[in-house]
């Protein structure tokens, strides 16, 4: 099934909008070669996100694929094969990709990156124009990965597109492992011993229908697992895209809404039992709601997901005890579809064959219960207003020990997730309005014991999403779709007892803005006022602070402005 075949029933101008691809009304620009700094004047598809930091030692490139072309649904396939000129450990271990896709009509598509099965890299791609052919970098930070990287394997990558008379845009690729040798400025850090994937699908990922549903994989573990994590995606697509727009089932068709209501959630299973959650971040596609929003700065994370990782440390213990052990992920109200991939990280003990320990708290509990509010009125001329409002919050913890070669170690994961959805409606013969004001707010803190010494760490996550949508239509059936967007992502994080103190934060947002002018046929004739911003900020202890922040008009880059953020922190 591709992407964007089934649109959720919404005011019909969305689906239109996906349909069309506005190849006609995109503005045409040169596409500059990949450069550190964007270059103002340029349509090209421009982030404030910073590379990867990487060591001073020169690395070992390993190519995966150059120059792949994708115009059909088949994966293709690659051989990594470790460096022999860096045999490892690592100081580093990145990513990079670098992709095009040729101008002409073509929706936004998922791609996805794996080596050995794991999911190494994921995310979307730029919408081309008749005029224009986009060009991106990625980079993703692989060094935990590490481990993987050691043995000669298959890989493959999955940019299913169509091609054809209507949808022209042919998408090129070519991706690269660089692998940074130690020394004694830069040392090897401890990476996961063990990196296993919970599929072999292509690019590792599954689609994921419903809440029943799920990506399970079954392992025969070490007997010596003394940390564990889950690094979870769940990307919304078909019926589900734009899942935050949602209203509940009894309502969607006065409010012209997908169903299912606003809220879903990535729940983790080990051997059938609650073990973790991963919510689920509202990424929006350069084809989402209006693809003007998104050129040339596209939605946070747009072009390479950050994946959520979920502790499952305190089930040390379990997953050691030498018998099969069944991991899963749902998605809690997938309406149609998630794509989801998950990848388990072993950290083992070196000193020991086998390892003793238990789970002894556990409060996840069977699931979320979202609450629903909705307060609809309908006036005298019909028009019908109020709001829909959609809350979630869930306080849990989990504990465990592993008895280790060096002492027990006890790990408590105490989190609280709050969600909440408020939609505005106003729906009438001649308007329709829908602003929605949603946060999602993550906070977890780690208590790790060993022996005397105590360490507590803390993590707070916050995604907020403001969408604000209003269509006016004429008596004659010609209109405009005016949309506002702000999304964000910010993670603080902060590490005390036990060591040195270390904090970081990361802030990342972009916000956009356009008005579609459509025919009484439907037909889009023209645009107004397409503006867009980016900034990010981020610090951590050691290392020196970044920042960036963008400014775009009418579909081109005006302004890049580098450290402003960090003089005002």
């Amino acid at each position: 099934m591709t992407r964007h075949s089934q649109r959720p029933p919404r005011q019909p101008f969305l689906a239109l909008l996906a349909s069309l691809g506005l190849a006609a009304v995109l503005l045409a620009a040169p596409a500059p070669a990949t450069a550190t700094v964007p270059t103002v004047g340029s349509s090209n598809p421009a982030t404030a996100d910073p590379p990867v930091p990487r060591p001073p030692t020169k690395p070992c490139t390993v190519t995966l694929f150059s120059d792949l072309q994708f115009a059909d649904f088949n994966p293709k396939t690659f051989t990594y094969t470790p460096p022999a000129a860096c045999p490892g450990p690592w100081a580093k271990v990145v990513l990079e990709g670098d992709f095009s896709v040729s101008a002409g009509r073509q929706f936004d598509r998922t791609a996805l990156i794996a080596i050995g099965h794991v999911n190494v890299y994921f995310g979307t791609t730029p919408e081309p124009s008749s005029t224009f052919s986009p060009l991106w970098h990625v980079e993703r930070d692989l060094t935990d990965y590490s481990s993987l990287f050691t043995a000669a394997q298959t890989g493959d990558v999955d940019i299913g597109n169509l091609v054809n008379a209507t949808f022209t845009g042919v998408i090129t690729g070519s991706a690269q492992l660089q692998l940074y040798p130690v020394a004694r400025v830069a040392p090897a850090p401890r990476t996961a011993d063990l990196v296993l994937p919970l599929s072999d699908a292509p690019g590792g990922a599954v689609l994921l229908t419903n809440t029943a549903s799920t990506l399970t994989a079954d392992f025969s573990l070490p007997t010596n697992v003394e940390r564990a994590y889950l690094d979870v995606v769940t990307q919304s697509q078909s019926n589900d895209e734009f899942w935050y727009t949602c209203v509940p089932n009894d309502v969607t068709s006065e409010l012209e809404s997908c169903g299912g209501t606003a809220f879903r959630e990535g729940e983790v299973t080990i051997d059938g039992q609650p073990a973790g959650v991963a919510p689920v971040y509202p990424w929006i596609f350069t084809g989402g709601i209006d693809p003007l929003l998104w050129r040339p700065i596209p939605g946070v994370q747009t072009l390479s997901f950050a994946p959520y990782r979920v502790d499952l440390t305190p089930f040390a213990g379990l997953l050691s005890v030498g018998r099969e052990h069944q991991v899963s992920v749902s998605v809690f109200n997938s309406n149609n579809y998630f794509q989801v991939t998950a990848t388990l990280a072993l950290y083992l003990d070196a000193g020991s064959r086998q390892v003793t320990g238990a789970v002894t708290e556990n409060t996840i509990g069977t699931g979320p219960a979202p609450s629903i509010k909705e307060d609809l009125t309908t006036g005298a001329d019909g028009t019908l207003s109020g709001s829909v409002t959609t809350t979630s919050s869930r306080q849990f913890t989990v504990a465990g020990f592993v008895n280790t070669s060096h002492g027990r170690v006890a790990t408590r994961v105490s989190q609280t997730v709050d969600f909440s959805n408020v939609q505005q409606f106003q729906v009438s013969a001649s308007q329709f309005v829908q602003d929605i004001s949603q946060m999602t707010s993550i906070s977890t803190g780690t208590q790790t014991r060993t022996g005397g010494e105590v360490r507590f760490a803390a993590n707070q996550l916050t995604y907020p999403l403001a969408v604000d949508i209003t269509v006016n239509l004429n008596a004659d059936g010609s209109g405009s779709q005016t949309t506002t967007i702000a999304q964000a992502f910010d993670h603080v994080e902060r590490d005390a007892g036990g060591g040195p103190p270390f904090s970081a934060r990361i802030a990342d947002s972009v916000a956009s803005g356009d008005t579609l002018l459509f025919n009484a046929a439907g037909a889009i004739t023209g645009f107004q006022g397409s503006h867009s911003s980016q900034s990010y900020f981020a610090q951590q202890t050691g290392l020196a602070c970044y920042s960036r922040s963008l400014a775009s008009q009418l579909g081109v880059l005006t302004a890049v402005v580098d450290g402003a953020g960090c003089k005002a922190h």
